[in-house]
Formats: C-alpha cells, sequence, structure tokens
C-alpha cells in the first residue's frame, strides 16, 4: 500500500473512532445520570445533649414525632421516604426525608412552652465534593418569645472527607457523618447554640432507581405510591354508606414499643393477617363499615393484628375497630393477655373533629389520643388512664378511584450502626454490574473494544507505512511534495 492511500486510510479509521466516541460517550453519561432517588431513611439525634436537657430536670419537657418519624437506638430520630435524584458520574446527590420531631419544655402556667423547636424534612445535598443538610424549622427565641417558621434553612454542612460519591449503586448509604452548624442554622435554632457547634452525625439509605431505558418515560420523583384501595365492588351493589376500603394508623405509644425492644423487655412485636409496619406506627386494613361525610360519622372494622412479648410481656391486639361521632372517636381492639382474649375493649379516645372529606378519599391525620381505663387495664395498669398515646389516623376510600395514603418508605437497606467502625464512604462503585441494573459498564466495554481495534488498525497502517517508505530525504530537501503530504512539526511555531 502507498503512502497516501495509507495515510487517507487511517485518517478515515480516526474519523470513525471520533464519530464512536461523540455518539456513545454522550449516550453513556445520559444513561448514567438523572436517577431518581425513592425510598430510604435518614437518623439523627440532631443534638443528643439539647435532647438531654429538654427531658431532663431543668426543662422538664419532651419531643412529640410528626408525619411518620420514628425513633432509631437510644437517641435518634429516624425520617423516612427520600425522594431525590443521584448522578453517578458526577456525584451530585439529593435526597429529602419526610417526618419531624418537635421539642417542648419550660412548661408555663397557661400550658404553653417556653421552649418550642420543630425540626422536619431534612434534605441531604451533596456536589462537588461538599454537603449541606437543610430543615424546616419552627422555633421560639428564648430571649424574645418570638415564632419563626422558616423552609429548607442550610442548617448544617457536612463533613464529607473520605467520601467519594462518584460510581455508587444502589443503595447510596453514608454513616455517622459530621455535621456542623450553620450562621443560619444557628439564628433557625432559636439561639441555643452558635454557629460552628458540631450537631450530632447523620446516617442515610436512599435507594437510587436505574435509568429509563429509551423511550421510556422516568418515574417521578415524589412520595411513595399510594397503596390501592382492597375494593373493586361496583358501586351500585354497596350499601348506602358502605365505602371501598379503610385502614387506621396508630403506633401505640412510642416508650412502649422501646420499652418491647429494649434491655428490659427484650422483646419484638410481629404483626399478621396483613397489619403492616410503618415504622414509627401499625396499619390496620381492608376496612369495612359506613361513613356519612355530612354527619361525620363513621363506623369501621379492621384486619390485623399486633402481638407483643418478651420478658414478662405478652399482649396481643387484634380486630380493631373504629368509631366516630360528634367530633370524637373512639379505637377499641380483642385484646390477649396470657392467653385469656376479652372482645372489643376500647383502648382509646382521640379527638375526631379533623376528619374531613377530599374526592374520594376521607382522612383524620394524626388526632390526639388518650387511653381510657380499659385501655390502661389491657396494659397491666403500666399506664393511667388519661395518659397520651401515639395519634390516630384514618383513611377511608369513598370510590373505587381512591388511594389510601401511603405508609413511610424506609427503603431496602438500613444504614450502617451508628458507632460502627466503618468510614464515612458512599455505596462503593461494583467492579462490574448487569446491563440490567442500569450499569453503564456493558456500554464502556463495547466503547473500549471499539477505540482498541481503531487503534489497532491505525497503528499497523502507520507502521506499514514506516516499513515500505523510501529513505528519508536530505535536510536541504525535507519539504514535502504537496500540502496533503505535510505532517505535524514537533518545533514549535515562531
Amino acid at each position: 500500500m502507498s503512502a497516501r492511500p495509507a495515510r487517507a486510510f487511517a485518517v478515515a479509521l480516526l474519523a470513525t473512532l471520533a464519530a464512536l466516541l461523540t455518539a456513545l460517550v454522550p449516550a453513556t453519561a445520559a444513561h448514567a445520570a438523572g436517577r431518581t432517588v425513592q425510598g430510604g431513611r435518614l437518623d439523627w439525634g440532631i443534638k443528643s445533649s439539647f435532647q438531654s436537657y429538654v427531658t431532663g430536670p431543668v426543662a422538664k419537657g419532651g419531643f412529640k414525632l410528626k408525619n411518620g418519624a420514628a425513633t432509631a437506638g437510644g437517641s435518634l430520630f429516624r425520617f423516612h421516604s427520600a425522594t431525590g435524584s443521584y448522578d453517578p458520574d458526577s456525584g451530585a446527590f439529593e435526597a429529602s426525608f419526610s417526618g419531624g420531631v418537635q421539642f417542648q419544655g419550660h412548661q408555663k402556667p397557661d400550658g404553653a412552652y417556653e421552649l418550642d423547636l420543630s425540626v422536619s424534612r431534612p434534605t441531604v445535598r451533596i456536589n462537588g465534593g461538599a454537603g449541606t443538610l437543610y430543615v424546616d424549622v419552627s422555633s421560639k427565641a428564648k430571649d424574645t418569645g418570638v415564632v419563626s417558621t422558616r423552609s429548607q434553612v442550610p442548617f448544617a454542612t457536612l463533613g464529607l472527607g473520605g467520601v467519594n460519591m462518584k460510581g455508587g449503586g444502589s443503595p447510596i448509604a453514608l454513616n455517622n457523618i459530621p455535621l456542623t452548624l450553620t450562621g443560619e442554622g444557628a439564628q433557625a435554632f432559636a439561639g441555643y447554640y452558635t454557629a460552628g457547634t458540631q450537631l450530632d452525625p447523620v446516617s442515610l439509605s436512599a435507594d437510587v432507581k436505574a435509568a429509563p431505558e429509551a423511550g421510556q418515560s422516568p418515574q417521578p420523583a415524589g412520595t411513595p405510591s399510594a397503596q390501592p384501595s382492597a375494593g373493586g365492588t361496583p358501586q351500585g351493589t354497596r350499601a348506602p354508606g358502605a365505602f371501598v376500603d379503610a385502614a387506621v394508623d396508630w403506633g401505640v405509644r412510642r416508650t412502649f414499643r422501646e420499652y418491647v425492644t429494649g434491655s428490659i423487655g427484650q422483646g419484638k412485636w410481629t404483626l399478621a393477617d396483613g397489619a403492616q409496619d410503618g415504622g414509627a406506627l401499625f396499619r390496620f386494613g381492608r376496612g369495612k363499615g359506613s361513613y356519612d361525610g355530612g354527619k361525620g360519622t363513621l363506623d369501621a372494622a379492621f384486619a390485623g393484628s399486633v402481638h407483643f412479648t418478651g420478658a414478662h410481656l405478652d399482649l396481643k391486639l387484634g380486630a380493631l375497630t373504629a368509631k366516630v361521632q360528634d367530633g370524637k372517636g373512639v379505637l377499641t381492639a380483642d385484646v390477649t393477655t396470657a392467653g385469656e382474649t376479652k372482645n372489643a375493649v376500647p383502648l382509646v379516645e382521640f379527638d375526631a373533629k379533623g376528619l374531613k372529606t377530599e374526592g374520594g378519599l376521607a382522612t383524620l391525620t394524626e388526632a390526639p389520643a388518650t387511653l381510657t381505663e380499659g385501655g390502661s387495664q389491657a396494659f397491666n395498669s403500666m399506664y393511667k388512664a388519661g395518659t397520651e398515646m401515639d395519634p390516630v389516623s384514618l383513611a377511608v376510600a369513598l370510590d373505587d378511584g381512591a388511594r389510601l395514603p401511603a405508609l413511610p418508605d424506609l427503603g431496602s437497606t438500613a444504614p450502617p450502626a451508628p458507632g460502627s467502625s466503618a468510614s464515612p464512604s458512599a455505596a462503593a462503585p461494583k467492579a462490574a454490574q448487569k446491563a440490567a441494573d442500569g450499569s453503564d459498564t456493558g456500554t464502556y466495554a463495547a466503547l473500549g473494544a471499539a477505540v482498541l481495534v481503531l487503534a489497532g488498525g491505525v497503528a499497523f497502517l502507520v507502521a506499514r507505512k514506516r516499513r515500505t517508505a523510501p529513505p528519508a530525504a536530505s535536510a536541504a530537501s525535507s519539504s514535502p511534495s504537496s500540502p496533503s503530504e505535510a505532517g505535524p512539526t514537533d518545533s514549535p511555531r515562531s
């Protein structure tokens, strides 16, 4: 092959290689970017010394969990249902979690609290090696008593030393990430701490959905999918006032759950007959009964049971019913202790004035509840009648198109236990992942093979040209015979 055809062929090969790079690299980047975060949890104690102060002998207060938040371990709050996005190429990550906690202390004679601080909806944003924790904050200034409410305050900076967010799989897990209070965070914290104060570390786990295939629409980020109603009976065949489906959400009592699983109770709970665990609450579904929106009345029976067992503990609650009338509600259950069952025991009374109907769904959200005398006996007088219990939530699907609210989505994998020896790190990239999991490994492998083939072809032609080319001309006659044969020069231009 002469020098000119060989060079032309090499140029063609290089052009083909450039076209492959142009076509494949952006495609793989687009394939990797924009993945959806949906499902997961964030564990954070905010600041353990603040918790101790609020619940201690000076403030004599406590905290309340909101919107499905739970406790985890000794002093952690668990937020749920992560939504957001992740780009494995750049490592950019954003996840917002649901739930909140309200601290109250220093109660005044009129029942109000001098200390009143709520933290909710924590959002973690990481980009370019830096990260910030944002939260919604409602606080009462400790000096003036003025209440301020702010949304998504840049509350704390994340200590991401040693964390590589690129190339992570699913779930993304971060463990014991240090947090430092920002100036805006200090202001939102009602002045209890100054900027630069170390807060409790944060741990999280977030599920990542693979990028959609070409031609498919990505599932929008948002709250977990609402549960379809268990009904399906044609409207015309239902009795007047009958509904399609219903559920009641109730966690019994947070401190009771902690007692059961703690060092004293050394026990557990078991769900049966369709009951579901939402982290900080239990859902009893497949409700049947009647509802009158005009009168604000409800009479519903639910499926499912929860069985608490442990040291000197054997308590089962099942066959729950909820009755609402005149703005008041009663939750009853069959109570089994030590093998003996009492039917339809009134457990708690709850405020039902918030029961409302919108479209095909009637809801009551986190209604305050107190223990009845019968409930006190069910708990073997562990709690007195009138004791505040976990709030009660109701949802009633009035037609086939209505969907019950989704349970908290805690994701597929819990983050590493707080205090573990694992260093903070993003989920490590795997050496090889299947294409079905949304990996780009196969695409990059094909690109690499194409590069090697084309580069080998160019190298072969160049070597062939060098072997077959005539001896170089003398320096005096080294100028190319035509512009098309001019090669690159190694000397800089003047």
